[in-house]
């Protein structure tokens, strides 16, 4: 190891640590590197300047990229194909055009929260967002509410089921790596999220709505709201019940499963073997996307072929996305086997840092840095994961979902969801930095709060 100034090896490695993750930063946000090719990059880096032999860095970078991947990318790729099932069956359409009926157009906000939440769930933000945008147009165009009245509760609902509630992908990368529990990450992340995504959603979005008036842009507007039916016209949309059940179906596998696993743990046949089973996150995924083939697919006259054209075509844009997660996974394994996982955590028990907060203060710094909430959870959960080790009766899954809340804060000009939220709202960029930046923080401090507390309750 190149040492640094005589100090001590402990502190040497920190040094090199806040270095490689330095290069990351800058290379992200100042040079707008490519993040995965970054990630692998400072992995190398660190490894080789911490000491490691050469191979063993590479060895490292590989099972940090494989091991991350491991359970990770089929969760996403079988989501995608899900959010792909519900665009081209209608029946996100379906969930939205029912809510906002049963809601009344006074609480149209309220209803484009749940299914901000409701359609978020399988999908990352972005295609949330996509999903949503021509449902969101729609509603303007009938009921001639604030853009931002009813647009902040959507977004609101699609960010909160990023940061915080699994089977998303994203907090499913801090489950895995923590070893937390996903039944009561799910009835922790409820507790946290539904009284956050309120504050963050309908109420700020009723302030804001006032002070913030702004239209969605014209050829948008029109070609969405002309153009946002299925060319079928002699078919119905999928029913309200069964495209909800589809949605939620992987929801309810995965609490059944840990349900199970509190109920009997050390049962290794019958209906608890089997409900741990099904409720594994990858079955979960796997029996919900073949169902959405049959109800949202078949069962909506799609051709079997147009059903494998849609599950081939949604999964090309998720390739970024999987290759930044593993070179997260990559970097968090160096961290681990060059030793400065342990000095991490030997520096925070020292200091007595109560885990939550520290979780909590690395993902936020992590996404400042670079814009990403995926980036900041994976990173965050290869620092955290060494520290929480070595802090026996923390709640895990609180820990989960401080780290997911960090991700959330601060949105800002390095965020791709920034400027999606900016386009597609037509504002400038002061006007997105006071309602979209604001929401974000928003929920993020709300939820860290409500963490808070509930870790003094349970």
């Amino acid at each position: 190891m190149y040492s640094i100034f005589g100090l001590s090896h402990e502190t040497t490695l920190l040094v090199w640590a806040l270095v490689a993750i330095v290069i990351l930063i800058v290379m992200i946000a100042k040079y707008k590197w490519n993040p995965f090719v970054v990630l692998l990059m400072a992995s190398l880096f660190l490894g080789l300047v911490i000491g490691m032999a050469p191979l063993d860095v590479v060895k490292s970078v590989q099972s940090g990229l494989g091991g991350t991947l491991g359970s990770i990318a089929i969760v996403i790729g079988l989501g995608t194909m899900l959010g792909k099932m519900m665009a081209e069956s209608g029946g996100a359409e379906q969930i939205a055009t029912t809510m906002v009926n049963r809601f009344g157009e006074k609480n149209i906000p309220w209803a484009m929260l749940i299914v901000g939440i409701i359609v978020g769930m399988p999908v990352f933000f972005e295609v949330g967002i996509i999903l949503l945008i021509p449902i969101l147009f729609t509603v303007i165009r009938k009921t001639n509410i604030s853009l931002l009245r009813v647009g902040i509760p959507m977004l609101a609902g699609l960010s909160t089921v990023h940061g915080l509630l699994p089977p998303h992908p994203a907090p499913m990368i801090a489950i895995d790596a923590f070893g937390a529990s996903i039944g009561k990450t799910i009835i922790y992340a409820l507790i946290v999220g539904i009284p956050t995504a309120i504050v963050a959603g309908p109420l700020f979005g009723a302030y804001i709505g006032k002070r913030i008036i702004v239209h969605p842009p014209e050829g948008l507007s029109e070609q969405f709201t002309t153009n946002n039916k299925l060319d079928r016209p002699d078919k119905p949309l999928p029913g309200f019940g069964i495209t909800m059940l589809t949605i939620l179906m992987p929801v309810i596998l995965m609490l059944a499963g840990s349900i199970a696993e509190i109920a009997d743990p050390q049962s290794t046949h019958g209906i608890s073997v089997f409900l741990r089973f099904v409720g594994n996150e990858i079955v979960a995924m796997f029996i919900a996307t073949v169902f959405a083939f049959f109800t949202l697919g078949f069962g909506q006259g799609f051709t079997k072929e147009q059903v494998s054209k849609f599950a081939g075509d949604c999964l090309a844009p998720t390739a970024s996305i999987i290759l930044i997660i593993g070179g997260g996974g990559a970097f968090k394994q160096v961290l681990i086997d060059s030793g400065v996982g342990d000095a991490i955590a030997a520096v925070a028990t020292s200091a007595h840092v109560n885990v939550i907060v520290f979780a909590y203060l690395v993902a936020a710094l992590i996404r400042v840095s670079t814009g990403s909430a995926t980036v900041a959870m994976t990173t965050a959960a290869g620092i955290v994961a060494p520290v929480l080790a070595l802090t026996p009766g923390a709640n895990i899954e609180l820990v989960v979902l401080a780290t997911g809340a960090g991700s959330l804060i601060l949105s800002h000009v390095n965020d791709a969801g920034f400027w999606m939220v900016k386009e597609f709202f037509n504002m400038t960029v002061p006007q997105t930095l006071k309602s979209w930046t604001v929401m974000e923080t928003l929920l993020s401090l709300v939820a860290f709060g409500l963490i808070l507390l509930l870790n003094v309750v349970v």
